[in-house]
């Protein structure tokens, strides 16, 4: 029997901009109570503002640095003082920087493993125990297609997304006896101002097609787990 999300605490980091407040959004319309990050104060508080009146009380939201596990302890011990606990993890906050290898300085390198990779392990650790005492979770990774093609200038995008694949099946291997789900979505190329934008976008992927699917994969019955799906734009540009 199809779930509902009505009642259920989701977490959405980098949950204010593109992707992540689709898919907030989408979880709010939905019944759901949210909890959203980002690095930028500015931006929570505009999200907060958008979407308060629809929210009626079940949003939350709080600047907060995934890539810093204090960051991240600190965010979710606020979830659990407002909301008790947490249902849902979309692991959505990430970091592009496209550079040659010899072009790419250890600080771009470390800024995207620690936040495209690290943080989604911060992340999951402090929602894993909340998870298992509830006696069921669901966490959703938003990878991408660049973790299984890889690209000139992509060296430390790739390394991060090829990671967050294998990182994502041996996590779903570790807790599905624990009831808890753990699905990679692979999107490809996305209408969002994550890269630099040319020409028209009519023909990517808008971020309402990845919250629609993040939402059907949260109402899916417990005995079924969709581990990966990857998503592409039906009609590329040639």
């Amino acid at each position: 029997m199809e779930q509902t999300l009505s009642g259920k605490v989701a977490i959405v980091t980098g949950g204010t901009r593109g992707i992540g407040r689709a898919i907030a959004e989408r979880l709010l319309r939905e019944g759901a109570a949210v909890a959203v990050c980002s690095r930028s104060q500015q931006n929570v508080q505009t999200f907060v503002k958008d979407f308060q009146t629809i929210a009626d009380g079940r949003l939350l939201g709080e600047a907060a640095d995934v890539s810093k596990a204090e960051d991240v302890q600190r965010f979710f011990a606020s979830v659990d003082a407002q909301f008790g606990g947490v249902d849902f993890l979309i692991n959505n906050a990430g970091l592009g920087i496209f550079k040659s290898v010899a072009d790419l300085t250890p600080e771009d390198w470390r800024r995207t493993i620690d936040l495209n990779l690290s943080g989604v392990y911060y992340c999951s650790h402090e929602a894993l125990p909340r998870m298992r005492k509830r006696g069921a979770g669901y966490i959703v990774n938003i990878g991408s297609l660049a973790g299984k093609n890889a690209f000139a200038g992509g060296a430390a995008y790739n390394a991060s997304k090829f990671g967050l694949n294998g990182f994502s099946e041996a996590m779903m291997l570790d807790h599905r006896y624990d009831n808890v789900r753990v699905s990679c979505i692979m999107p490809g190329s996305v209408d969002t101002d994550f890269a630099a934008r040319s020409g028209a976008a009519a023909w990517k992927i808008q971020p309402e097609d990845i919250a629609d699917v993040v939402a059907m994969l949260l109402r899916m019955p417990p005995r079924t787990l969709i581990s990966r799906v990857e998503i592409r734009p039906s009609k590329p540009q040639k």
